[in-house]
């Protein structure tokens, strides 16, 4: 017999209706096989869909998996903080609550939770200590990588290097905003630099501290094909080492 499972989607990452990161919140995933999950996530083809579980250890509040189109993570930001608002809005999470854990596949992640009345209004989501790889010798890899002339990240004076608070990320620095907005994935010039620098990554997070007469201290975009996800709007689990690595 069929089963119907009900999802919320929310736009994660935004103060508007249709921006920020595009995310599917199923509730109550019992029942799913991982394949089921899997294809499902294809399916829905945002950057992640996100199933909710009872817990699988005492100090966790539940189980949340995550996948992309291509492959299950085992952690997220955007897919944390998002879920975290579903659980709220469904009233699942009592808005007495300070904060939440999850128990994804890195171990437990807690969540603080900050309230007005009954409206979930922040969510500070906690990630693992980072860990650092050796900086690539070839820096100028990574630009062409991006289709970019080597000046873009050879002027920064920054290591490019993996960086990884759950997920890892090859982080690419580059001098000038108008060089992440210029970079463009070339795909046999990505392949073959993760393959000369034999690097481990999920995907490419490029940026820059350029600035821009704005509050922001870092401009950014993230490119990760073989997760399936061409380019993601926001990416937490990169945000979070950015800051590290700054």
């Amino acid at each position: 017999m069929a089963r119907s499972y009900r999802y919320l989607h929310y736009d994660v990452f935004t103060d508007h209706v249709f921006g920020g990161n595009q995310l599917a919140v199923f509730l109550d995933g019992r029942g799913l096989s991982t394949e089921a999950m899997q294809a499902i996530a294809k399916e829905m083809n945002f950057s992640e869909s996100t199933f909710i579980l009872p817990p699988e250890r005492p100090d966790t509040d539940a189980r949340m998996r995550i996948f992309t189109p291509a492959e299950e993570l085992p952690m997220a930001g955007h897919p944390t903080i998002g879920s975290t608002f579903a659980l709220a809005r469904s009233g699942v999470i009592a808005s007495d609550r300070e904060q939440i854990v999850f128990g994804l596949g890195v171990g437990p992640v807690p969540v603080t939770l900050t309230w007005r009345g009954d409206d979930l209004t922040f969510a500070w989501m906690s990630q693992s200590p980072p860990s650092f790889g050796t900086p690539i010798a070839d820096p100028a890899g990574a630009a062409s990588a991006l289709g970019l002339p080597s000046a873009a990240v050879a002027g920064t004076g920054l290591p490019v290097q993996v960086v990884s608070c759950g997920v890892p990320f090859l982080f690419v620095p580059l001098t000038t905003r108008t060089a992440v907005d210029s970079a463009a994935i070339n795909r046999p010039a990505y392949d073959k630099c993760f393959r000369a620098a034999k690097v481990d990554a999920q995907g490419v997070f490029l940026f820059t501290t350029e600035p821009r007469g704005e509050r922001a201290t870092a401009y950014s975009r993230m490119f990760a094909p073989d997760l399936g996800v061409p380019e993601d709007s926001a990416t937490g689990s990169a945000s979070g080492p950015l800051g590290c690595y700054l």
